[in-house]
């Protein structure tokens, strides 16, 4: 089933945009001028609504704690192995977390104003695994992720400026890239924004208005930057660290939606490790409510998305341990990622799992210059 709707979508304009966009490819590599990273690739004329993209999207994985979080090699060469493991694993998108103003012993990607350096090393490796994931007609979700600095975040033009500068910047490098470029403006508002370890009540009317304007902040400005960003797809998000129960509560109708609501390529992003007593790193396996409780949860979000008319991207969800790790070597906590899997398709909605290849490894070295998945979980999601 998944296979069969990724492919009819990819087909009304795949085909020409990998052609097209493997000779911008080579076009970059061999021109010299100073701006050889950037690449153009032509827009295909027609495009498809955001409902037809996530539905295509299927399954996809996280590239957790690389471009986020200075823990893997952000060289593009490694990355590569592991995109085509789970391509292979029959996945067709990759969420590319990223932290542009923070982190990595402030060698930034961006400055303090949101400018961001697109002659930056880590900057062209990004673009390089973005570029390697799209030639495979892979989508690509590149995101603002570990930005704590909007953890205080009050509205003003202080913090709305520099959020501002971010999302033009990146849009103005991305604009004439394909569809399968998708942006995430805000990965898990906290906070100020509401959150459940010492933020702002989630549910506080400051919190979710808050969380509303920095969305319409992103929004705007990519929409303003032109080219195939009048049609990009953009994922915005809810409060509380993006949990997905909080759907209704930040978008009660159409009108509280960037755009009003009338936007055909808008779409939402949810994360979900409930519980987290039994997902979290420190969590145990008592506390798995079983799968009917699990499933419930995401036909409930997939009935206000219904309502919204918007479609969903359940963005990151899985089960880590910092210790007993041989819980993960279990069948509840395969029945956790495979219900998942199974009830977003049902729901026409896609699943990105999260992979940090740490507390919430799916993949390890198979010493061979290869991977194998662990605990069987991803096969086991996987499977027909």
């Amino acid at each position: 089933m998944e296979n069969l709707r990724i492919s009819k979508t990819l087909n009304q304009f795949g085909n020409k945009i990998s052609i097209i966009f493997i000779f911008f490819l080579f076009l970059s590599f061999t021109s010299c001028s100073k701006d050889q990273d950037i690449i153009t690739p032509i827009i295909e004329p027609s495009v498809i609504k955001a409902s037809s993209v996530i539905d295509s999207m299927g399954t996809g994985f996280n590239l957790g704690n690389t471009f986020d979080l200075a823990s893997h090699s952000t060289t593009p060469e490694t990355i590569y192995k592991i995109i085509d493991f789970y391509y292979n694993a029959g996945m067709r998108h990759i969420r590319i977390p990223v932290t542009w103003m923070e982190g990595f012993g402030g060698n930034t990607i961006a400055n303090t104003n949101g400018q961001i350096n697109v002659q930056h090393a880590r900057f062209i490796q990004l673009k390089t695994v973005i570029d390697y994931a799209i030639a495979k007609k892979m989508y690509v979700v590149l995101n603002a992720h570990h930005e704590n600095w909007l953890s205080n975040y009050d509205g003003s033009e202080n913090y709305n400026a520099k959020f501002r500068n971010l999302w033009r910047g990146i849009a103005e490098h991305f604009k004439n890239y394909p569809q399968f470029l998708i942006f995430e403006l805000l990965n898990e508002p906290h906070g100020k924004f509401g959150d459940w370890s010492g933020g702002a009540d989630p549910f506080s009317n400051q919190a979710l208005t808050l969380t509303r304007q920095i969305y319409d902040v992103g929004y705007n400005v990519v929409r303003e930057t032109g080219g195939a960003n009048v049609t990009r797809i953009i994922m915005v998000s809810t409060n509380g660290m993006g949990n997905h129960s909080l759907i209704e509560e930040v978008y009660p109708n159409k009108a509280y939606l960037p755009g009003g609501g009338t936007d055909d390529y808008l779409a939402i992003q949810v994360h979900t490790y409930d519980p987290w007593s039994f997902c979290g790193q420190n969590g145990s396996n008592s506390f798995y409510p079983g799968s009917s409780s699990i499933e419930n949860s995401i036909r409930n979000v997939a009935t206000h998305a219904r309502l919204l008319d918007v479609p969903v991207n359940y963005g990151e969800f899985g089960v880590g341990r910092e210790s007993n790790t041989n819980e993960r070597n279990t069948d509840i906590v395969r029945e956790f990622y495979r219900t998942i899997r199974m009830t977003t398709l049902d729901e026409n909605m896609s699943s990105t799992v999260w992979d940090d290849r740490g507390w919430f490894g799916l993949i390890i070295s198979n010493g061979q210059g290869s991977y194998i998945f662990m605990y069987n979980i991803v096969p086991t999601m996987m499977a027909p």
